[in-house]
C-alpha cells in the first residue's frame, strides 16, 4: 500500500526529515484549510517560506488576513492569499471552491482543519458536528476542487487524520449520533472517516487513471489550540496533558508537510511520527488501521457523503 520516496523519512546517515529539508516549492499552489492556528498555520508558514503560493482556506477571514500579512512580512515576496470557507456550511464551501477553482490549477490541497471536543449538535444536513466539519466539509471541498487539481501536472490531496482513528467506529446509519454521545468518541469517529476517505480516494483515483495522488498524514500527539477546547474535567485534562506531554505544532506539522511536498509518494501512503506509539517524532511511512483500509466501508462512506452533501462525485468506483 505504501512505497518509499526519493528522500526517505529515515536516512542511512541517521538524519531525519525536517522542514528545512523540504525542496523549493516555487511555482506550486497550495490550499491549506484551517491555516490560522496550530498545524495549519505551521504548514502554511513552511510552504510560504519555501516559495509556494499558499491559499489560506479559513473560516475567519479577518484572522486569515492577519496571518497572511505576517507571513508576507516574514518572507518578502511570499505569495499568501486568503479564501474564506466555513466547512460546516455547504454554501460557503461552494463559493470558496468556485473562487479557488478559477485558479489555473491547484497543485496540493491540504485538508487540515478540524474541530474537537464540542458538545453534541447536528447540522442542517443531519450530521453530527465533528463528522460534518472534519470529514463532510473536506469531502465536499475536495470534490469541488477536483477539476482545478486535475489541471496540475502532479496534483495531490493530503488528508489529515489522527492516531485516534484506530479507536473510532462509523455508524453510517446514525450520522447524527442519536445513541450515547461523548465528544471523544465522536471525534475519533470523524478521524476514522478522514482515514477511510483518504484511502478510498486513493483507490478511486488510481482505478480511473487520474493524476491525483491521495496521501494521508497524522500529527501524533501535538499541543495545538484544539487541546484547549472542551469543557469540564475532560477539557482540563486535555489542556494539562497537552502542555506536559504533547509535541510542538512545529513538530506535529512535519508529517503533513512531508506528505504535501515529498516527491514519489504512492497514492494511499500514510505518514506519521516515528516515535514510540506514533505520538511524536519525525515523519515516516506508517500503516493504516484495517478499518481505514476496508474497501466496503470506503464505498459506503463515499455514497453516504454524497447523499449528505448533495455533491455527486463520479470518480470511478473500484
Amino acid at each position: 500500500m505504501t512505497t518509499g520516496s526519493r528522500h526517505s523519512a529515515s536516512k542511512p546517515d541517521g538524519g531525519r526529515w525536517t522542514a528545512d529539508r523540504m525542496a523549493e516549492q516555487k511555482g506550486r499552489t497550495f490550499v491549506v484549510t484551517g491555516a490560522t492556528s496550530g498545524l495549519g498555520l505551521v504548514t502554511a508558514r513552511e510552504l510560504a517560506a519555501h516559495g509556494g503560493r499558499v491559499l489560506l482556506a479559513v473560516r475567519d477571514a479577518a484572522r486569515g488576513e492577519e496571518v497572511a500579512s505576517s507571513l508576507r512580512r516574514a518572507y518578502p515576496g511570499a505569495e499568501v492569499e486568503v479564501r474564506r470557507v466555513d466547512l460546516l456550511n455547504l454554501d460557503s464551501i461552494r463559493r470558496a471552491a468556485e473562487e479557488i477553482g478559477g485558479e489555473e490549477s491547484v497543485d496540493v490541497l491540504v485538508n487540515n482543519a478540524g474541530i474537537s471536543m464540542v458538545e453534541h449538535s447536528v447540522t442542517a444536513q443531519g450530521a453530527e458536528r465533528h463528522l460534518a466539519a472534519n470529514h463532510l466539509g473536506h469531502f465536499a471541498l475536495t470534490a469541488l476542487l477536483e477539476p482545478a487539481l486535475r489541471r496540475s501536472p502532479a496534483p495531490r490531496v493530503v488528508t489529515v487524520t489522527s492516531y485516534l482513528h484506530e479507536k473510532g467506529e462509523l455508524d453510517l446509519d446514525d450520522v447524527a449520533w442519536s445513541r450515547k454521545y461523548t465528544p471523544l468518541t465522536a471525534y475519533s469517529a470523524s478521524k476514522l472517516a478522514n482515514a477511510v476517505f483518504g484511502a478510498e480516494l486513493a483507490r478511486r483515483e488510481r482505478s480511473s487513471s487520474s493524476p491525483i495522488t491521495s496521501i494521508l498524514a497524522h500529527p501524533g500527539y501535538s499541543n495545538t489550540p484544539m487541546q484547549s477546547k472542551g469543557n469540564g474535567i475532560m477539557g482540563i485534562a486535555m489542556r494539562v496533558s497537552g502542555k506536559l506531554f504533547a509535541q510542538s505544532p512545529e513538530r506535529g506539522a512535519l508529517p503533513q508537510l512531508f506528505a504535501a511536498t515529498e516527491p514519489d509518494l504512492a497514492g494511499g501512503t500514510y505518514i506519521g511520527p516515528d516515535g514510540r506509539g506514533g505520538r511524536s517524532g519525525h515523519p515516516r511511512l506508517v500503516r493504516l488501521s484495517a478499518a481505514a483500509q476496508d474497501p466496503e466501508l470506503g464505498r459506503r462512506l463515499w455514497e453516504r457523503s454524497q447523499q449528505l452533501t448533495g455533491i455527486p462525485w463520479h470518480t470511478t468506483e473500484v
